[in-house]
């Protein structure tokens, strides 16, 4: 199966996205719940209205996509559900900092957006073992 690597980015007025291995799959919306209904349609609408040579080759088999946030995007996007003292407890970058990715004063070099990747990846595989 392949994958659709899609980045997900937060403008100043929406969120936009584009597939960094498929060309002509572009989407935006005020919401990432948009973006990716947006995504969505614009695989639909490439499939249905382009001949067989113009669609990608990734989408002519099976194939899954996977969402790719910039930092500041996921930061903002998930601010109600992981608060920066959470963030902080997590991944053990400070929350002053974490506020500075957010915002975009700061960009994360790659081993500390890599933390914070394995401290949410390490959560969401703890979250998946338990049971209610």
């Amino acid at each position: 199966m392949e994958t659709i690597k899609v980045i997900i980015e937060k403008t100043k007025d929406m969120y936009s996205a584009y597939a960094e291995n498929a060309n002509g799959i572009y989407a935006g919306g005020d919401t990432v719940e948009e973006v990716k209904q947006s995504v969505l349609d614009a695989i639909r609408l490439l499939k249905n209205y382009n001949t067989d040579e113009n669609i990608p080759d990734i989408l002519k088999g099976d194939y899954q996509i996977v969402y790719r946030f910039d930092t500041q995007s996921f930061l903002n996007y998930y601010n109600k559900v992981f608060t920066n003292v959470a963030l902080e407890r997590i991944t053990g970058i400070n929350q002053k900092l974490l506020h500075h990715y957010a915002a975009g004063l700061k960009k994360p070099r790659e081993p500390q957006r890599k933390k914070i990747e394995i401290a949410l990846h390490k959560l969401g595989s703890e979250l998946l073992s338990l049971e209610l």
